[in-house]
């Protein structure tokens, strides 16, 4: 007899179920994958720009700060604090300045530094 379902037993009834189950889980499992993974790259990306707008930001705040401090180095700058604290700094009288003359090379004489090794033909190192 062909199909009286009285007959048939539990496990030919469990197994479709259970790949029905099966399959049904995993479908649901990559759906949930999918807007994961999107939620991250969206996030991943926000945080991306949010670290290129702060990295601007403390390029701009480099750039006005170097600005700043060499303006504060100036040499005009520089005065006006000397006076502002009234550290009673002056330039320097010419009795004050020593000058120094550059020692004279004697004739025949190279000026430039002098080597203390060199390389021969053969590859050996000399004094």
């Amino acid at each position: 007899m062909a199909g009286n379902r009285k007959n048939q037993s539990a496990a030919t009834w469990f197994g479709p179920a259970l790949y029905a189950l099966l399959l049904c889980i995993l479908i649901a499992s990559s759906a949930i994958g999918y807007v994961w993974e999107k939620n991250e790259i969206f996030r991943l990306g926000r945080q991306i720009g949010q670290n290129e707008a702060k990295l601007k930001q403390m390029r701009n705040d480099n750039k006005r700060l170097s600005d700043q401090l060499a303006i504060l180095r100036s040499p005009p700058m520089l005065d006006q604090r000397v006076r502002e604290l009234d550290l009673g700094l002056a330039p320097a009288q010419p009795v004050q300045v020593w000058r120094l003359p550059e020692p004279a090379v004697p004739p025949g004489k190279n000026p430039a530094p002098r080597q203390l090794a060199a390389r021969q033909a053969g590859g050996l190192l000399t004094q």
